[in-house]
């Protein structure tokens, strides 16, 4: 690879109208330059595109709108954290082009084409706050293009990235959901890809600083480029790649300790109980609100005690988030019964027992989602039931371990790594096991 590409990002999908501005000179295809405020409308096949005026601009199934020098685009009220819990709605700018493309179901997506280094400097501003420790930064960058290439290159060997799994009529749900290959765009700009929020969240030059030191340069196993995972908080033990997607074994993306020493890997009911429950040296264990102020952006600072947590529904509750999340309807909640356990105590198989129906259900982001209004922090937990006194109805407790699926690169580990003085490449070889890092362009 001699140059750095350029890529699509989907920012906003299935969509019957989008409003926004555009912040300088963008010219359409075949027309003279436009600015200010526009509004695309999903119309009979076309889309519609209005300026602030309500004159109609342009009318065709594809709008390619090209950005002179300097010049960004602004959407308003993007969904951004999708069926996470800190999901809500944001007005974001973006560099690059602008792109308008109807769907077969005459629905409207909004792509952004922009530069892979451009892109990266989004990326890392949105998934982590500029002001983290810059070897950290550096860290992510080498991490998110890594990733991105990686995907790039599969698309070209044609592989076929199971989506998700079902084993319906045998009691068992098994699903997990990888990168799909999307259709219109290369990456989507939400968690399911890798949170891309434009310019909005960049606040300093240290962001463009660490792309700029790391260009080009990608992390390797095997001189093939890596499918660099990452995740918030691994809880002190990160995770097997198979424990989450696909049943396959990716020697670099094997369960480590997040600690400058050992931790043994979950075997047992008894070991997974005994480490949930435990409060071990790991990277990711801080409580330095100053330094977590320094490497999360604002809404994931919301998110409290995420190291070791405790979640608790009343029976009645729980058996409705399941019913709504599932399509199921157990009846009277019995059992949880973890069957099967990655090394950091993440569930992949998991028995939910009613009064109408005994079911199991699996991969590590289904049984999140299944358990909680949105997702529970991660699948490394212990269920409980308890009959609190003075109380009719029965409580179902739950108390977890991580922030995320835990495998690959542990975020909040990794910035604290940075702050004791490790070097990017030390902070990534620790993470991904018999790794190198290199330059391909």
């Amino acid at each position: 690879m001699k140059n750095q590409p350029l890529i699509t990002v989907g920012m906003m999908d299935r969509q019957t109208e989008v409003t926004g501005s555009l912040n300088g000179n963008f010219r359409g295809d075949g027309s003279e330059p436009v600015s200010g405020r526009f509004s695309a409308k999903a119309e009979g096949g076309m889309i519609v595109l209005t300026d602030e005026a309500f004159r109609e601009t342009a009318r065709s199934p594809s709008i390619r709108l090209t950005a002179r020098q300097g010049s960004t685009f602004s959407l308003f009220n993007v969904l951004i954290g999708v069926g996470f819990h800190w999901e809500r709605r944001e007005d974001q700018t973006f560099q690059g082009n602008l792109i308008f493309q109807i769907r077969r179901d005459g629905m409207m997506t909004v792509i952004n084409e922009i530069s892979l280094e451009d892109y990266l400097t989004s990326v890392i501003s949105s998934e982590m706050s500029a002001d983290a420790p810059m070897e950290f930064l550096k860290a992510h960058a080498i991490l998110s293009r890594s990733w991105l290439l990686s995907g790039f290159r599969q698309k070209e060997k044609k592989a076929e990235t199971p989506v998700r799994t079902e084993k319906l009529g045998t009691g068992e749900i098994i699903r997990w959901y990888d990168r799909e290959d999307h259709d219109l765009f290369d990456v989507c700009a939400d968690d399911h890809c890798q949170r891309y929020q434009g310019i909005t969240k960049i606040v300093a030059d240290r962001v463009k600083q660490a792309v700029q030191e790391t260009h080009g340069r990608v992390i390797t196993f095997r001189d093939e480029i890596c499918d660099a995972r990452y995740s918030k908080c691994c809880g002190g033990l990160t995770e097997n790649f198979d424990t989450a997607w696909e049943n396959k074994r990716i020697p670099y993306l094997a369960s480590i300790s997040d600690a400058s020493g050992p931790h043994q890997p979950i075997e047992t009911e008894e070991e997974a109980s005994a480490w949930i429950l435990s409060d071990p040296k790991a990277y990711c264990r801080t409580k330095d609100e100053g330094l977590l102020e320094k490497i999360l952006p604002g809404f994931d600072r919301e998110t409290k005690n995420f190291f070791r947590w405790t979640v608790e529904y009343s029976r009645e509750e729980l058996e409705g988030i399941l019913r709504e999340k599932s399509g199921f309807d157990f009846g009277r909640l019995k059992e949880i019964i973890p069957l099967r356990r990655g090394p950091s105590g993440r569930i992949s198989r998991l028995k939910i027992v009613g009064s109408k129906r005994s079911v199991i259900v699996g991969k590590e982001l289904e049984i999140r989602r299944w358990l909680s209004p949105s997702h529970l922090y991660s699948s490394a937990f212990l269920v409980s039931a308890q009959h609190p006194p003075c109380e009719e109805n029965e409580r179902f407790i739950f108390q977890g371990a991580g922030w995320g699926h835990g495998v690959g690169l542990c975020q909040i580990g990794a910035a604290v790594m940075a702050t004791q003085r490790f070097l990017a490449e030390e902070i990534l070889k620790h993470y991904f096991l018999g790794v190198e890092i290199k330059k391909i362009y």
